[in-house]
């Protein structure tokens, strides 16, 4: 691939960007004194700045590096990751939001031990911890670098990496889920703005022809649904295993949920997941529709991960350049932040039990600061690792596929089944991974051939079997437990002090619609 360059005007956007971010970190950085602000921001977030934040922190390990280099590959099926967002956001919103914030727990670990035991807490606390560094942080910096590589090809990863972790690393440590917060507002914007203006150059590029798209692109790239033998995502994987990653990300998953439970009110946290799942859909059209095009635009590219900021210096003039760029940093960096900021809740809150120890609120600040600065390290170090998978889309769902499933087997239990045991809930999580870890060497030696999605399928049945023959022993749960914990039809009502035009559930009806329009159209 040749080498791209960046004029004096684009590299003035990208730092003035930059600039900014900083400045809005650091200048939350004087709100942030104690745990609970570096953690929750306090309590303060609306469902504007929530919504936002959820969008653009999701954005950077998901879409345009990942999502362009395999719609480039094997076409939109790749966006079923994006829409069935939609569905489990509008779930989230009704079923688990109002449980999460009226426990006021600082970790969704915690949510377990409420509901079960420290045991199950601490287990999945490290599980976690693995994924946000290993998979979700190293990730994103991976594609942080394969973006700065195709302007700066003598760099190396590691230097890439480090670079971009300190970025996010300062202004996340000073100003915490604020800071976190606040940037992602920026970053979305100038991501979806730049995305678009891709998308359009991109269309472009084609004289506006959908027919001319369709003609030079295998039928099989433009349909969201593919053959049960396709190598990519089976419709059965789209069916059975994609939500079960879905739910793990969006209701599960520290580095998502911490902004949600920083809200200021349970509505707030509803409307501002329900607009982040509205934000998710155009994503088929500004970040996928774009990598297709690429295959006519773009023939012959030797490294798929490579088509975005390719297709950025190839179509657009100088100056938008450099504005898509930044909001490429912006997808980054969002996500670096995010998980940097709450695998250090995780660390601090879950494992060094702060409040039993006394701490003071300073101290759980900047014992939070420190973890923050030391999985920025370790991130940085373990990302180049990534250059061996096929493709980063690959490596972070593949390897979700195996850790996930017998998570999201617990919590939906655990919510919806009040006869549901501590021993049940620890036994599948143990079981469960143990399972998974079979399957996985199976799949290694060529024995096991199933795709990944529909892995992640099987493996969520098992664990759920797992958990129906475990739960007969154990002590049943408290009353308590169950009336605090579990699900009561109550807790989906709206809140009454809310004039009827802002009820969540019409907002999830639409969100709801949308999707199920979009996915019939594109079928």
């Amino acid at each position: 691939m040749p080498q791209l360059t960046l004029t004096t005007m684009d590299l003035t956007i990208i730092g003035a960007y930059l600039v900014l971010v900083m400045v809005i970190g650091l200048y939350t950085a004087r709100r942030t004194h104690s745990g609970e602000d570096l953690f929750l921001a306090g309590h303060r977030l609306g469902w504007i700045p929530i919504g936002f934040s959820l969008f653009a922190s999701n954005i950077s390990s998901t879409t345009l590096i990942g999502l362009s280099g395999a719609a480039y590959t094997w076409g939109i099926a790749v966006s079923n990751y994006e829409w069935m967002a939609g569905f489990i956001l509008v779930f989230f919103a009704i079923f688990f939001i109002p449980y999460y914030l009226n426990a006021r727990i600082t970790t969704v670990p915690e949510f377990l031990e409420r509901r079960f035991d420290r045991r199950s807490r601490l287990y999945f606390s490290a599980l976690t911890l693995i994924s946000n560094i290993i998979v979700d942080t190293a990730g994103t910096l991976f594609a942080g670098a394969m973006v700065l590589r195709v302007f700066y090809p003598d760099i190396d990863l590691f230097t890439a990496c480090l670079g971009l972790a300190m970025v996010a690393g300062v202004y996340t440590a000073a100003g915490g889920l604020a800071a976190v917060v606040y940037t992602d507002v920026l970053q979305a914007v100038i991501l979806l703005v730049g995305s678009a203006l891709v998308a359009f150059k991109s269309f472009a590029a084609v004289d506006f022809s959908w027919a001319r798209v369709a003609e030079a692109t295998p039928a099989e790239h433009l349909s969201l649904m593919l053959p049960m033998s396709d190598p990519n995502l089976p419709w059965l994987g789209t069916l059975i295993g994609v939500p079960v990653l879905g739910f793990y990300f969006w209701c599960t998953n520290q580095f998502i949920v911490q902004r949600v439970l920083g809200a200021r009110s349970v509505a707030h946290a509803r409307w501002g997941a329900l607009f982040a799942g509205f934000l998710k859909l155009p994503v088929l059209y500004l970040m996928v529709m774009p990598g297709v095009m690429a295959g006519i635009l773009l023939p012959n590219l030797e490294k798929a991960d490579a088509v975005f900021p390719t297709l950025v210096s190839t179509l657009l003039p100088s100056g938008l350049v450099g504005l898509v760029m930044a909001g490429l940093l912006a997808a980054i960096m969002s996500s670096i932040d995010s998980t940097l900021n709450s695998a250090s809740a995780l660390l601090t809150m879950d494992f060094m039990q702060p409040e039993k120890r006394g701490w003071s609120p300073t101290r759980i600040a900047w014992t939070g600061r420190a973890c923050i600065v030391l999985f920025m390290v370790v991130a940085a170090s373990v990302s180049p690792l990534i250059a061996d998978f096929p493709g980063l889309f690959q490596y972070l769902q593949s390897a979700l596929s195996y850790l996930v499933p017998p998570v999201a087997v617990v919590f939906m239990v655990g919510l919806f089944w009040p006869r549901a045991t501590a021993f049940g809930a620890f036994a599948t999580l143990l079981g469960g991974h143990v399972v998974s870890a079979i399957l996985f060497g199976l799949s290694l030696s060529g024995v096991l051939t199933l795709h990944f999605t529909i892995i992640a399928g099987v493996l969520t049945g098992l664990s759920a079997v797992i958990f129906a023959l475990a739960n007969r022993f154990g002590s049943a749960a408290s009353l308590e437990q169950v009336a605090r914990f579990t699900f009561h039809a109550d807790a989906a009502a709206p809140d009454p002090s809310l004039a009827p035009w802002q009820d969540y559930r019409v907002f999830s009806a639409v969100v709801f619609a949308l999707t199920v329009i979009l996915v019939i159209v594109h079928w």
